[in-house]
């Protein structure tokens, strides 16, 4: 089983996690929710045209409302320019201006009507426009128009700060409210949306790249779920980037992916780690395969980088001594699941070893203990926004100094004795599957009580040319290597290991995994080592999409991504 972001080119990764099936009496409900649903967006499609005819003419506060492409002198000097995440009980009875989007309106009477106003993320509050005579004056007008503005237009307010009568229970800003004495459009949205924020917010359970027969090219359909909005499929999201990037659940993924990427290079950089930046073109197909992609390159062919990690050991030879990066990883695999991607993001990190390979081991089960915990701590809010629409168990963490580490064998056994019957004779010498992995992983959970565990010594025919052999194996005929994968929830998320340094024993292990040493690309890492001394080294790497994922028990992969390419998908 090869490394995330090392995987050889004729390694298949792990297998297909299929998407819910929807039954025909869904399939029934979720028409009828359609229809109705379109009958809701014709309705307010109306009732935005008729606000559209409002004029502002002879409106006593026709200056305090309307379509504006800048607001540059509009607002009263004195009024705070604020964010809804900034708010506090300190602002009450102050007078802001605040730029949002209008998630919701409903109207109350001819002078009175509620919009909901939503910015960063999940943080909304309640706004309240209310005709009164008095300066600064609101219109009934003006209330008719502002509970007419098209969701998801953006809007700039001015407005008192002040607290409802009883909390707010639908805005995150839950004790306070904004009194609206202006509104001004400055990018008005259309009528008819091509998915809802309700839509957008719900979980996605059609994952497949695949247009239905009878839909229409540029919409999907749209799978009832039990909450009152239908549930759009991954298609209708991507489709419709913009919504699908607002709603909070998309915008916490997304700021939790940032913290992965912060708190992998601070622990890195604290114990001595340079980062380096490994190129994204490249003159040869990388380990000799052929799951690549190819492109013109002045007359000459190149391919797109399928890893970093010749560079990351071209950087230990070059006496770098310890190297990490973050960067761009292709695969030209034809895997159409919601686990695969052709694009995604490799962090991987290269070391030199100066007794044992498991330096290296330790370095990389700290770094990921430490971005597990550290999210479990920093990212507390985004992490429970995500499980209130994609439910999952806590992760379990091993407690310090009781990190669960098995060889390949040890796993095997535990799988042959504790694990499912049919497992009951699974070999020592092949390479686990897709559904051995989970049920080990179910094993490993009841007897450990951790969902983080650590497999080492693979046996050779799992492993890459350049993986290390170990040396005692050698002597007793069944060759294991130095080598290593991390699991979380009973999927593999880091693969690494020792690598060969001795150009004598690397040239000698490429032969024998069928590779010509005088190839392309191969020849030239080769080389290296022929070059000067390297000194023994080891490393990992994971991808930075699957971590996120695997660790929100997310149902595909795609979502933990910012624009998931997949082979049927470049857009957008």
């Amino acid at each position: 089983m090869a490394e995330p972001t090392e995987q050889t080119p004729t390694e298949q990764p792990a297998g297909e996690q299929p998407a819910a099936p929807t039954s025909k009496k869904g399939a029934k409900k979720a028409e009828a929710k359609a229809k109705k649903e379109a009958l809701k967006a014709a309705r307010a499609a109306e009732l935005a045209a008729a606000a559209a005819k409002v004029t502002l003419e002879d409106d006593p506060a026709q200056d305090n409302y309307g379509n504006k492409k800048t607001v540059s002198g509009l607002f009263s000097k004195d009024a705070e320019d604020i964010e809804i995440r900034n708010l506090n009980d300190g602002h009450i009875g102050k007078t802001v201006v605040v730029r949002a989007w209008i998630q919701n309106s409903r109207v109350q009477s001819a002078k009175m009507g509620f919009v909901e106003l939503r910015k960063g993320g999940n943080w909304n509050i309640q706004g309240v426009v209310m005709a009164s005579d008095e300066a600064p004056v609101v219109s009934r007008r003006m209330v008719k128009w502002i509970t007419g503005i098209n969701l998801e237009s953006f809007i700039a307010v001015e407005a008192t700060v002040k607290q409802p009568l009883e909390p707010v229970k639908s805005c995150r800003v839950s004790g306070l409210e904004l009194h609206i004495t202006k509104c001004y459009v400055l990018a008005p949205a259309p009528a008819m949306l091509g998915m809802t924020m309700a839509a957008a917010s719900q979980p996605i359970v059609n994952f497949s790249d695949e247009k239905a027969a009878t839909e229409e090219p540029d919409k999907a359909p749209e799978v009832a779920t039990e909450s009152n909005a239908p549930s759009a499929s991954m298609l209708t999201h991507l489709d419709n980037i913009a919504m699908h990037k607002r709603a909070p659940i998309q915008q916490a993924i997304m700021d939790i992916r940032i913290q992965v990427k912060r708190l992998f290079r601070s622990y890195l950089e604290e114990r001595g780690f340079k980062e380096f930046e490994p190129p994204a073109l490249i003159g040869a197909a990388s380990e000799g395969g052929g799951n690549v992609f190819r492109l013109g390159y002045f007359g000459e062919e190149a391919f797109l980088a399928q890893s970093p990690q010749f560079y990351k050991q071209f950087e230990i030879a070059g006496g770098r001594e310890r190297v990490f990066s973050i960067s761009p990883v292709f695969r030209a695999e034809n895997s159409n699941t919601p686990r695969h991607m052709t694009e995604f993001t490799g962090l991987d990190l290269e070391m030199e070893i100066k007794d044992s390979y498991q330096e290296v081991l330790l370095i990389l089960e700290g770094v990921l203990l430490s971005i597990f915990r550290g999210l479990q701590e920093k990212c507390a809010e985004e992490i429970e926004t995500v499980r209130s629409v994609y439910y999952s168990e806590p992760l379990l963490l091993p407690e310090p100094g009781k990190e669960v580490r098995l060889t390949f064998a040890e796993a095997q056994k535990l799988l042959r004795e504790e694990g499912p019957a049919e497992f009951a004779n699974v070999s020592d010498d092949e390479d686990m599957s897709t559904a051995q992995e989970k049920a080990l992983g179910e094993v490993v959970r009841k007897k450990f009580k951790t969902d983080f565990y650590v497999i080492d010594k693979f046996p050779e025919t799992a492993r890459p040319f350049y993986a290390k052999i170990d040396d005692e194996s050698k002597k007793e005929g069944v060759k294991v290597t130095n080598a290593y994968d991390f699991f979380i929830r009973g999927q593999e998320v880091l693969s690494g290991g020792q690598r060969i340094h001795d150009p004598v024993e690397l040239e000698e292990r490429i032969k024998a995994k069928g590779v010509d040493p005088k190839s392309d690309g191969i020849k030239e890492y080769l080389a290296v080592f022929q070059q000067v001394g390297v000194p023994p080294h080891g490393g990992g790497g994971f991808g930075l999409d699957r971590v996120v994922a695997w660790f929100l028990a997310l149902p595909s992969v795609h979502l933990a991504a910012y624009y998931p390419r997949t082979p049927k998908r470049l857009a957008p």
